[in-house]
């Protein structure tokens, strides 16, 4: 039987071959092609799911999936083959097992059934309760593309992704991310006063440049560039499809980050031509961006603000990317040099980031005369 039939035991439940290249699989497939066959004749589940996750799209290979992206893929796709062959019987799925392939074996209403499955009652509900909307979103777009992917390229022989509900997310939807200047300079302040130079510095950095926190994490010394034509330090950033874009670094900031270094017995002078991680952590590695993002919010969780212990924002990491827009808007910056700053590539997404301050700033009430309501407003 195909392993991914009777491997759903703990670890790995498709610990991929280190041996297997998608050179090898291509071959596969160009002999598939030679013989006459179709392009997949000789791949199985697992070797599908090989070739789903690590081909190349783009003869570019910066352009191509990032490993965060594919480890993204590979981790969503495993949760739900896992579940499917633990979870069957509870969803009621009855899949006839149809040429010992799990993918193949699968019609429109073992996805429907999956989907509400994981919505209402998988052991994630049951125990922290639902899924945000956009998780659930995240979540049905990976299974769309890949049994999109396996029906195009003739593995399955059904559009079985055709039965999967779109999830909308709803600007209510969407968490409270939206922090001001006034509340990011008071955690600056706080771990100012603290001596806390880690945090402080992990803060004013993301928040001063509107980095993700993977970004961070890929930084290296040699990052730190200056340009002798403007006369100033700036970041080299390698962004989403290992897309590259130049961010300035203002004085303090690029003093925050020198602290940071000094605070981690790693001084160094810019620019330096050194591969190290920009950002280390205590044991001198680079930050993963999870090890990034629990680190600020263990921090910022000892934190004594109102805005904190209130816990109507939920602070993460990302949050002060969010922050970096809310400041450039307030500061007058249009919103697509805000959306090239970001690293964006729809402008959607920047006004995403923004809705909830356009929303306030826009409303009709700031269209009222002195005298609408005369001593009353």
């Amino acid at each position: 039987m195909n392993n991914l039939m009777i491997n759903s035991g703990e670890g790995s439940l498709f610990p991929m071959d280190s041996d297997k290249t998608i050179s090898e699989l291509v071959n596969r497939k160009d002999q598939a092609e030679r013989e006459g066959k179709p392009d997949f004749y000789y791949f199985d589940d697992l070797d599908m799911l090989h070739y789903f996750l690590y081909r190349e799209t783009n003869l570019n290979k910066k352009a191509n999936r990032s490993k965060r992206t594919i480890r993204e893929y590979e981790k969503e796709l495993h949760i739900m083959i896992k579940q499917l062959l633990e979870n069957g019987p509870q969803m009621h799925l009855d899949i006839t097992i149809v040429d010992n392939s799990l993918f193949k074996s699968l019609e429109k209403r073992h996805l429907r059934r999956y989907q509400k499955w994981v919505a209402e009652e998988s052991p994630h509900v049951q125990k922290r309760g639902s899924y945000s909307p956009a998780t659930l979103e995240r979540k049905t777009v990976i299974w769309k593309s890949f049994f999109s992917f396996l029906f195009k390229n003739g593995y399955i022989q059904k559009p079985i992704h055709e039965e999967l509900l779109t999830v909308s997310v709803r600007a209510e939807d969407r968490p409270n991310r939206d922090l001001g200047p006034r509340e990011v300079m008071q955690l600056l302040d706080y771990f100012e006063e603290q001596n806390q130079h880690i945090s402080f510095a992990l803060i004013h950095v993301l928040v001063s440049t509107g980095m993700r926190n993977e970004e961070l994490c890929r930084l290296t010394v040699a990052d730190v560039q200056y340009d002798s034509i403007l006369g100033y330090y700036y970041l080299s950033v390698t962004g989403k499809g290992n897309k590259r874009r130049d961010i300035p670094l203002k004085e303090k900031v690029l003093e925050s980050i020198l602290r940071y270094r000094k605070a981690r017995f790693r001084p160094v002078s810019f620019p330096n031509n050194s591969g190290e991680p920009l950002f280390v952590t205590s044991t001198g590695r680079a930050f993963t961006p999870d090890g990034l993002a629990h680190y600020l919010k263990r921090a910022i969780k000892e934190v004594d603000l109102p805005f904190v212990r209130s816990g109507h924002i939920k602070i993460t990491a990302h949050v002060f990317r969010h922050s970096f827009a809310i400041i450039s808007h307030i500061n007058k910056a249009d919103i697509f040099s805000i959306m090239k700053a970001l690293g964006h590539e729809d402008i959607h997404t920047t006004m995403i980031y923004l809705q909830k301050v356009l929303n306030r700033e826009q409303h009709v009430i700031h269209q009222w005369s002195s005298d609408s309501l005369g001593k009353y407003i």
